[in-house]
């Protein structure tokens, strides 16, 4: 501020300072949006292959097993089988079947629009020589 040959006080940068102040104020920082998990779950159905999201994030695979080979059974299936995504983020999933392996069903449901709380897809894969626990 200044004073004026008439003994008055003058705003000279008052105005400037209060436009700056608004505009920094008016720019809110951005927010994290909220994520939740989404998890891909391959049903036993002896056959092997991959279940992937998109966007990426999930790529679940399991193995095949004959149960009659007197082999154990695969450990869980590997990979990234849940990832966490925007809620909001419509997910769409591919199943892909080993070779001697085909999608006997799923992934279901697809896509999938991620929500608050448990998400999920799920797909079976069963052996080509018809051997399937679903039947």
């Amino acid at each position: 501020m200044r004073k004026t040959r008439r003994g008055a006080w003058r705003a000279t940068g008052v105005v400037t300072a209060f436009a700056t102040a608004a505009a920094i104020v008016s720019v809110a920082p951005a927010q994290a949006q909220p994520t939740a998990e989404l998890s891909a779950w391959i049903t036993d159905g002896w056959g092997g292959g991959t279940v992937t999201s998109q966007p990426a994030g999930i790529n679940c695979h399991t193995t095949a097993w004959d149960p009659y080979s007197g082999n154990d059974p695969p450990e869980n299936p590997t990979g990234a089988c849940t990832a966490s995504f925007e809620v909001g983020t419509t997910v769409t999933f591919t199943a892909t079947p080993d070779p001697g392996s085909y999608v006997n069903f799923g992934p279901m449901p697809n896509p999938v629009t991620v929500q608050n709380g448990y998400n999920f897809t799920w797909a079976m894969f069963c052996p080509d020589e018809g051997l399937c626990s679903a039947g």
